[in-house]
């Protein structure tokens, strides 16, 4: 028996359900479903990676090969032979924007980092928190985080949270992907005073030399009680380029907040 196709979660209904070419026109209609369209919209309009295309409408990468390639030929189709282009059908669901990867999302790359990760976007009254982040803990060396924790602030309470990659940024780069996923402060372990400029110019408020729990870290900041250390700095930063080299005997990886 064959397995069910998988429903498609889709954001919204285009806005344009056809496009009929001026000029010599054939008279033939070629039919785009609304799962094809929302495949192009989010790969060649969002700039979506195919995987995150494949989280954001929740089937596999294959799938979404398969809708993307079905969409670009029937769009060069329209094009190429003058046939109207109708947009209707497919078999999909909408999206109820509760899911971490939906319509209120952002997976665009960005022009300063070449950022590539989704991103929920930001309230109006929203306060966005980054925690540096590896397994649940604060992770020690901002430059060389893979992740960020991000949180959500509401009239002093976590209303979302979500874990994002930063694609092999590091160091200045950070803080202009901090800055394109609207973060307003930033909680980790050690970090460098290039990272620190950086983050001060981008008016991105810093609270470093903080070990442990991410999420308990975050609570305690809420709660005004956060142990920080205002003259954080990263003994692995100063080492890297004191020595230019890491055979002199010194933990190349060691970050503190003293």
């Amino acid at each position: 028996m064959a397995r069910p196709t998988r429903c498609r979660r889709i954001c919204a209904e285009p806005a344009y359900d056809s496009f009929i070419p001026e000029g010599i026109s054939t008279g033939e209609r070629t039919g785009l479903t609304l799962d094809e369209y929302e495949a192009i919209r989010l790969i060649d309009l969002q700039k979506c990676t195919h995987e995150q295309c494949a989280r954001q409408m929740d089937i596999s990468r294959t799938t979404v090969t398969e809708l993307y390639e079905s969409a670009r030929y029937k769009i060069a189709d329209s094009i190429v032979n003058g046939k109207a282009l109708e947009i209707s059908g497919g078999n999909y669901r909408f999206c109820d924007g509760t899911a971490d990867f939906c319509c209120n999302t952002d997976c665009g790359r960005s022009e300063e980092t070449g950022c590539e990760s989704i991103i929920r976007m930001k309230g109006e009254f929203t306060m966005r928190i980054a925690v540096t982040y590896e397994n649940g803990q604060i992770f020690q060396h901002f430059g060389h985080t893979e992740q960020f924790k991000l949180y959500d602030v509401e009239d002093g309470k976590v209303t979302g949270s979500q874990v994002v990659d930063t694609n092999g940024q590091g160091h200045g780069a950070l803080a202009g992907f901090l800055t394109q996923a609207k973060v307003d402060a930033l909680i980790c372990g050690g970090i460098g005073g290039g990272a620190q400029n950086a983050l001060a110019e981008m008016g991105i408020k810093l609270f470093g030399g903080v070990s442990g729990s991410a999420d308990e870290a975050v609570e305690a900041y809420l709660a005004g009680n956060l142990n920080y250390n205002p003259a954080v700095h990263c003994s692995h930063h100063e080492h890297e380029h004191s020595c230019g080299e890491h055979h002199c005997g010194e933990n190349k990886h060691g970050c503190s907040g003293n």
